[in-house]
């Protein structure tokens, strides 16, 4: 199930940016997060790719959602100019964004190689 974010639950559950200078990620798994918008019609071809994918990786990952109109700091505060534009948040390591609808093809090489990366070299 994708998770609707605030500001306050991104600050727990992602990022304390107003306490922090440098990316530290406070989660508990990685995660995507998927910037959108109600009236973007590739932020809606996206939304039922992304429902899956939180079933198909759960207890792997956590799938975000942020409505950029409702939550306009925090799509200032990641500079998200475009949508949808996806975040992705590995447990180590720095953020990396990406631009437009993917494929769920490519989404799931992204979250393999980004988000996954780690734990599957943690746990060999």
């Amino acid at each position: 199930m994708t998770e609707h974010l605030t500001k306050e639950t991104f600050l727990k559950k992602v990022f304390d940016y107003e306490n922090n200078k440098e990316w530290k990620f406070g989660g508990e798994l990685p995660c995507l997060i998927d910037f959108y918008a109600d009236w973007c019609g590739p932020c809606k071809m996206v939304a039922p790719v992304l429902e899956e994918l939180s079933e198909e990786y759960e207890g792997k990952i956590n799938v975000y959602k942020i409505d950029t109109e409702v939550e306009q700091e925090l799509a200032a505060a990641f500079g998200i100019r475009s949508i949808p534009s996806l975040l992705f948040c590995p447990k180590n390591g720095q953020p990396q964004m990406a631009m437009g609808a993917l494929p769920k093809d490519q989404l799931k090489k992204a979250i393999e190689e980004v988000l996954l990366k780690d734990t599957v070299e943690q746990s060999a």
